[in-house]
Parts: structure tokens; C-alpha cells; sequence
């Protein structure tokens, strides 16, 4: 295990022997302030936490907590392996060419494993509430595992998420994009609605320059504006559930991400919340 702190936060590395994903899963711990009551302590857990290191996570949280704009939390970077196209996406969806396929061993190591060692490690046997956030593919699979386990969770915030991910190859002349984007068909087809869960998208003008259906519009927002479509027609509303960003200029890397990250915490966990 190592540590290291800032002036409110402090980080320990802690490594992970996974049975389901058959690796060692490398597993970041960022402490709120010490005079924390762990009564009223929520949990957030993030994919991709290589990325979280990047960004210096760490001192994104200090400075919020320095100006008191978000309540305390506990924030766990889970770093992706080699396998990550199969580690992450969809659990119950392969896309269209096979990837995805450890997905719900993924999901099993976040309930089965992960959870157990956090409530483990810190003696904290419940959260005010838990949530869930990634980047990009890392993004797309925090949204399905919260979709799916709507019991677990209360809000997920995705960064550049990869909502393009379908089970037909787009080049394919019966594509569909409203039958095919994997994502989107889950949501639209299942009956249920989980009013308490909220939702946060970040997307870049300059995330990519893909645009399949010639409509002016990267997919990338795209694919998103159209995710939120289908969570307001089932009765999220747009301002109170929904949080969409549209950052100018924002690509696909860590440093829009890390621009983004307290727009979300704020949105998350500041004043009011």
C-alpha cells in the first residue's frame, strides 16, 4: 500500500487480487478531510482511475473541499488492464464484434469484491448514498452497471461516453442506429423507470469528427443528446435529473475531463444537494 496527502486529501494505493477477472486490480482510495462523519459520507466510485491520477485528481477534490462547494466523499479510482475493451461495456449486450465479453465479470468484481474490501478497508458498513462515473468506454460501463443496479446507486456521471456502442457494424445496410446503439435500446425497452437516479454527461465539440448520419452533429453528442431524449420521454425531467455539458473546444482526453470533474462534483454533491 502506498499514501501520499494534500492539505485536505489523502490517497492510498491499495492492489486488489480479483478471482472473476482472474488479475490484480490496482484500486485508488481519495479520503475526504479527517473530520469526516462517516454517517453522512458518500461513496464515489470511478473506472478508469489511471485517469484520476493523470488529472491529479487529488487536488481537484482539495480545492473544492478548501472552498467547502461540495460535501465530503469517498472517492475510489479503479485503473482498467490490458483487457479493457472486454472488461468494460455492456454485461448483457456483446457489441458487434465481440467486445464486452468480461463485462458482467466486471460487474461481479465491483458487488462481489470491490465492495466488500471498501466496507472492509474503512469499517464503514453503509453510505449516504453510492454513485458511479467513467471515462469514455469506462463511462459507457458505469452507466450500465448503474441502469442495471438501480437499487445500488443514485446518480452516474459519464465523460465522453462511448453511448455508440451497437451490436451491428454501422457500415451494414440495415443499421439502425435507433434499434442498434446498444445503450439506448436498454433503456427504451425497459419498462421500469428508477425516478431517483441522476444523470451527468460531459461531451466536447471537438470529441471526435465522426458524423455517421450526415447530420452536422458529431456522434459523439450526438449519441448522447439522444440517450437524453429517451430518459426524458420515460419521464426524467431535463434540469432536475439530467445535467448535460457541452464543453467548447473539449476532446477526448484526460485534460477536458479533468476541466469537467467539478462541474460534476458540484453538480453531485455541492450546496443544496
Amino acid at each position: 500500500m502506498s499514501e501520499y496527502k494534500t492539505a485536505n486529501v489523502s490517497v492510498e494505493q491499495h492492489i486488489l487480487s480479483s478471482e472473476f477477472l482472474k488479475r490484480d486490480v490496482i484500486i485508488d482510495f481519495y479520503f475526504p478531510p479527517k473530520n469526516t462523519d462517516p454517517s453522512n459520507l458518500s461513496l464515489l466510485l470511478v473506472n478508469d482511475g489511471q485517469d484520476l491520477v493523470t488529472m491529479k485528481f487529488e487536488e481537484i477534490l482539495d480545492e473544492l473541499y478548501e472552498t467547502k462547494s461540495i460535501s465530503n466523499l469517498f472517492c475510489v479510482g479503479i485503473h482498467c488492464s490490458k483487457d479493457r475493451k472486454n472488461e468494460y461495456g455492456t454485461a448483457k449486450y456483446l457489441d458487434y464484434k465481440g467486445r464486452g465479453a468480461k463485462a458482467g465479470l466486471y460487474s461481479q468484481f465491483v458487488f462481489e469484491e470491490l465492495m466488500p474490501f471498501i466496507r472492509k478497508s474503512l469499517f464503514i458498513y453503509s453510505f449516504k448514498e453510492k454513485c458511479f462515473a467513467g471515462f469514455s468506454l469506462g463511462g459507457l460501463c458505469a452507466l450500465d452497471i448503474v441502469w442495471n443496479h438501480p437499487v445500488e446507486f443514485s446518480k452516474v456521471g459519464v465523460f465522453s461516453g462511448s453511448l455508440w456502442w451497437r451490436d451491428k457494424d454501422q457500415e451494414d445496410e440495415d443499421f439502425d442506429e435507433n434499434i442498434n446503439r446498444i445503450m439506448h435500446r436498454q433503456v427504451k425497452e425497459d419498462k421500469n423507470v428508477y425516478p431517483w437516479l441522476k444523470f451527468f454527461f460531459e461531451v466536447g465539440t471537438l470529441d471526435e469528427t465522426a458524423d455517421r448520419n450526415n447530420n452536422g452533429v458529431i456522434d459523439s453528442i450526438d449519441d448522447t443528446v439522444s440517450f437524453i431524449d429517451i430518459l426524458a420521454n420515460k419521464g426524467y425531467d431535463r434540469h432536475k435529473s439530467i445535467k448535460f455539458i457541452e464543453m467548447k473546444d473539449g476532446r477526448h482526453d484526460v485534460p477536458t475531463w479533468a476541466k469537467a470533474f467539478p462541474d460534476f462534483l458540484r453538480w453531485g454533491w455541492g450546496a443544496g444537494n
